[in-house]
């Protein structure tokens, strides 16, 4: 066999070979096959898209980006962006980075950053900037949330009036019997189940957050907010908020799944969200 036909015949090969192992599927929540398009195709008529990632993982990243670009094609200037990855008191330095006012240095020095802004969220936030779009710091400030972690909701009637601002309305409505929440004192073993407070202070930043896109959502206008799934899974944490916020809103929820089989949703995963993103458990990691 001449070398050029074994060389075709090799590459020829290895393309089926790749075509065998997809890094992703896409499922209904209900287990129907999807695609990428039938995502757009509902998140383009919807008020809100909650995209459910999981923090290390590049697919979720990668698609939040596609997604938010293929959203940007069908409303433009109506798309606003929002994430969890931010918290509000940060907002300020969100506008003058993206307004031009701060330098990107003065903003990654100043702002709060997580350990994976340079891959993972760093290039929302300069799609943003480089399509004049809105970027909404969503998530409580962390103080807050720590101090609730330890004294409870009480903990937060001696924050000033001028921290009062970047949480949620006091009082936070708080359901304990919400799977989200009760799990949680499960989850963490004997620690957990002694410190009742910690689904509280997941509940503050689910409050705080469905405030943020409640505020800053418009007739018209699509906000796409990035998320853990945890706080968006089942149409609880922040959603079960938003509902109070702003009732009557059109969500559309992905969220995304490990497993080994990526052909068909587990039976766990049914109903977490409108679409099930499912990534191979063997998939890189994009830090530790």
């Amino acid at each position: 066999m001449k070398p050029a036909l074994t060389i075709i015949i090799s590459l020829f090969t290895l393309l089926i070979a790749a075509q065998d192992k997809p890094a992703y599927t896409v499922f209904t929540g209900e287990g129907k096959k999807a695609d990428y398009n039938d995502i757009i195709k509902d998140a383009r008529k919807a008020d809100v898209v909650f995209f459910g990632e999981l923090h290390d993982n590049p697919i979720a990243h990668w698609l939040e980006l596609e997604v938010t670009k293929s959203l940007y094609a069908e409303k433009e200037n109506d798309l606003v962006l929002a994430a969890e990855m931010f918290e509000t008191d940060n907002q300020l330095l969100i506008d003058e980075y993206l307004g031009g006012l701060i330098k990107e240095s003065s903003f990654e020095s100043e702002a709060r950053l997580w350990k994976n802004y340079g891959t993972d969220y760093k290039p929302l936030l300069n799609f943003a900037k480089e399509n004049g779009l809105k970027f909404i710091a969503s998530n409580v400030p962390r103080r807050y949330a720590s101090i609730v972690a330890t004294g409870g909701f009480e903990a937060l009637d001696k924050v000033s009036a001028s921290g009062l601002k970047y949480i949620a309305p006091l009082p936070i409505e708080y359901d304990p019997e919400l799977a989200c929440y009760k799990d949680m004192l499960s989850m963490g073993g004997g620690a957990m189940h002694a410190n009742a407070n910690l689904p509280k202070a997941q509940a503050l930043k689910d409050a705080t957050m469905a405030k943020s896109v409640a505020d800053n959502w418009q007739k018209r206008k699509t906000v796409i907010h990035y998320n853990g799934s945890y706080h968006s899974d089942r149409y609880m944490g922040i959603i079960w908020y938003l509902n109070k916020y702003s009732p009557g809103l059109k969500i559309v929820t992905i969220t995304t799944i490990l497993q080994d089989d990526i052909e068909k949703p587990a039976a766990d995963a049914m109903g977490k969200a409108d679409f099930l993103i499912i990534v191979p458990t063997s998939m890189t990691r994009t830090y530790k």
